[in-house]
């Protein structure tokens, strides 16, 4: 059993062809999915995708790739929080990867979701490019271990994961830790205590080996599962259930009211 603890299944190339991603889901034993939000006016489709479908669950945030569009309040995010199956805060975060110039208005928007997430009491899920040591610093300054979390599609290093673990939050692999070139990251997932972990897919973004380069989709989370499990001298399914348990424990997701995909 897997969880795909990161998707964008309301992302136009997997929209198109739900009906088959889902039934790809269950073919591969990926029992549920968490599809995260990235701007304001995807939330209303982001949550419906939750509530038509027992297996999936939402977040509601704004990306920090995101620059001109409508700024959330801290009070807009904590009242979507409400909702049934939005289970996060996210995904938000720090991304100096892309954008260039005063990036002042990306801190604040990470500030302002943290501050959501402590007053609803929901995780985070934080996404961090090229920008660790003002992501973990804007962490300890906005308190972000009071709502807890996962560094989503983590390719950090092990002193940030390591940074991150103290302040109590998960760390989540991708289909980039399948990647030959990955050395670094796969150290990390050799590190990350167990039941700290979480697997994704991030699709329709960066599907792993055997895959890469082709559109991703949470039926190859599994694959994920594998190589960390590999990496680990571990039974896949110790991966798949230890992740599963984790991702509803930190969700506060009763897996019993809620069907398998």
């Amino acid at each position: 059993m897997f969880v795909d603890s990161h998707c964008h299944l309301d992302f136009p190339e997997l929209l198109a062809e739900l009906p088959q991603v889902l039934a790809a889901m269950r073919e591969h034993a990926v029992t549920h999915a968490l599809c995260i939000a990235v701007d304001v006016t995807g939330w209303p489709q982001v949550h419906a995708l939750a509530e038509a479908h027992p297996s999936l669950f939402a977040s509601v945030g704004v990306h920090p790739d995101y620059r001109d569009v409508a700024e959330p309040t801290v009070a807009e995010l904590v009242a979507q929080a409400t909702k049934p199956k939005v289970v996060a805060i996210g995904e938000t975060g720090l991304d100096y990867y892309r954008l260039e110039g005063d990036l002042g208005w990306q801190r604040e928007r990470f500030r302002r979701h943290i501050r959501a997430a402590r007053e609803c009491g929901k995780p985070l899920v934080i996404h961090t490019r090229s920008a660790a040591a003002d992501t973990l610093a804007i962490m300890r300054e906005e308190r972000a271990s009071e709502a807890g979390g996962v560094m989503h599609c983590f390719t950090e290093t092990w002193d940030v994961a390591r940074a991150a673990l103290d302040l109590g939050f998960h760390i989540s692999f991708s289909g980039i830790v399948t990647f030959k070139n990955a050395l670094a990251l796969k150290d990390v997932a050799r590190r990350v205590p167990l039941e700290r972990m979480l697997i994704e897919t991030d699709s329709p973004y960066l599907a792993p080996v055997p895959f890469r380069g082709k559109r991703n989709e949470p039926q190859f989370v599994r694959y994920v599962a594998q190589e960390i499990a590999r990496l680990r001298d571990s039974p896949v399914e110790a991966i798949g259930s230890a992740t599963s348990t984790n991702f509803f424990r930190l969700f506060a997701i009763d897996r019993t009211l809620h069907a398998a995909a």
